[in-house]
């Protein structure tokens, strides 16, 4: 009879099995795909003042655990999870990487508008599914290796669309459009676009999870824009003032259609010409005439936390490293003080970039920026200030060399960098208990690297 069972119901079963992993791998621009049916348990992260808290129902807003946070951005993810097989391998490897370094957050692209090949938004209001399927992988992927997502919806730069596809899609469509792409801003029709875009992205139902987005609890927060400036010849006071009032009616309508995650704008962090501030710790005069403002902007009540970006080697591209180091330095302790003092919400670095190889600058120069950034949050954890966390810019694995930038590089190829993360991760977990549960899915990386 057993044998019986085996010829009659096991072999059809096996080979069915084969089949649809043959079609899995061969099948690359409509992969099948199996449905997850089971995902490890997350708590949704919150803000409590200026402080993370991972939300535990049944515990007393007291007994919640705090939250500090090391990360890192690949912004490539999306785009590599579009195709099955080898292109999805590396996501994982990413990912599985990423929490080997006790890294607990990744920031990565929501959006790629326009026509090309693997555009997520062909159209207005009109997807590609196979890309929307990529983006599934990535969160699912993420969620079993404990790490959480920090999504962005749009781009400042023209890069894989951005406000400037937004502007040629209403001009294609007959509307009156200024050609300058700082109309993202203010033009109605542009701004209809755009939130037709978030409701699709926030109501979209995993495919292969099953589980809505809204409801997902392994994205960490939305980005409503990454990097938001304005370059028309208007007045800086203004491009602020537009840019303002856009975050403001965006944010209101994020926070419409999903109460359960974080919201955040995208900054650079730049001080705006209604402050002091913007003279003494702005790294050059041009930085306050872009049409943003930190204080103003992270301010909005619909801001969950504030958002700051860390170049110096780009910003100021002829200071000497003790000069640049001296300029990290005082950015950061700004901006966790404006946290703590002004704004009372958490402040995250949510890129920290420095040059990797230039004018035979080596990975030594590199750490010194990065060490500089990682003693303050360090410093602002052990103080419980709003200094919340870093994310580095950005990190690689083999293969994905044509997302690199002067700023990319892949981590376990060089120690030194390898080991100041791996450190950072470790001692703020030495602060904040971590979870039972990422202790189950991941082995912990901190196991005797504890400083």
């Amino acid at each position: 009879m057993a044998s019986d069972w085996r010829d009659k119901k096991l072999y059809p079963l096996l080979g069915i099995l084969l089949l649809s992993i043959f079609l899995y791998f061969n099948l690359g621009s409509n992969p099948i795909t199996f449905p997850i049916l089971w995902q490890s348990h997350m708590g949704f992260v919150s803000a409590n003042s200026t402080h993370f808290i991972i939300v535990n129902p049944r515990a007393p807003l007291e007994n919640q655990s705090t939250f500090y946070i090391n990360g890192w951005n690949s912004y490539w993810l999306m785009q590599e999870s579009v195709w099955a097989g080898p292109s999805r391998s590396r996501v994982s490897k990413m990912l599985k990487k990423g929490a080997e370094m006790g890294l607990t957050v990744c920031r990565t692209w929501a959006f790629n508008d326009g026509a090309g090949p693997n555009a997520l938004q062909i159209s207005p209001g009109v997807f590609n599914e196979r890309v929307f399927r990529g983006l599934d992988y990535v969160i699912v992927e993420a969620r079993k290796r404990g790490i959480r997502l920090i999504l962005s919806l749009v781009n400042n730069l023209s890069n894989f669309g951005g406000k400037a596809q937004y502007v040629r899609w209403a001009q294609e469509a007959g509307h009156n459009v200024s050609s300058s792409t700082d109309s993202f801003f203010s033009h109605p029709m542009i701004k209809d676009y755009y939130k037709a875009y978030v409701k699709a992205i926030l109501s979209r139902k995993n495919s292969l999870s099953g589980v809505k987005y809204a409801d997902e609890p392994a994205i960490f927060a939305w980005e409503l824009m990454n990097e938001p400036r304005c370059s028309s010849s208007s007045s800086a006071l203004i491009l602020q003032h537009g840019v303002q009032a856009w975050l403001n009616e965006m944010a209101a309508f994020v926070k419409s259609l999903d109460q359960k995650h974080l919201v955040t704008v995208g900054l650079e962090g730049f001080y705006g010409l209604n402050t002091t501030k913007g003279l003494e710790v702005n790294p050059g005069e041009w930085a306050a005439s872009l049409g943003s403002d930190f204080i103003q902007n992270s301010a909005i009540e619909n801001i969950d936390f504030a958002s700051v970006h860390a170049y110096p080697d780009s910003w100021m591209p002829h200071d000497d490293m003790e000069a640049k180091a001296r300029f990290l330095s005082r950015w950061v302790d700004s901006h966790i003080s404006d946290g703590d003092h002004v704004l009372k919400k958490p402040v995250i670095f949510t890129e920290v970039g420095s040059l990797v190889h230039a004018d035979n600058q080596g990975f030594a120069d590199k750490d010194i920026l990065l060490k500089t950034m990682y003693e303050k949050i360090y410093e602002s954890a052990k103080k419980r200030q709003a200094g919340a966390g870093a994310l580095i810019w950005q990190l690689l694995v083999e293969g994905v060399g044509e997302y690199s930038d002067r700023f990319s590089f892949v981590a376990w190829d060089n120690p030194s960098t390898y080991k100041l993360i791996l450190k950072q991760s470790c001692r703020l977990k030495s602060i904040f208990a971590e979870s039972i549960q990422s202790r189950k899915l991941n082995k912990d990386p901190c196991s005797g690297n504890l400083p």
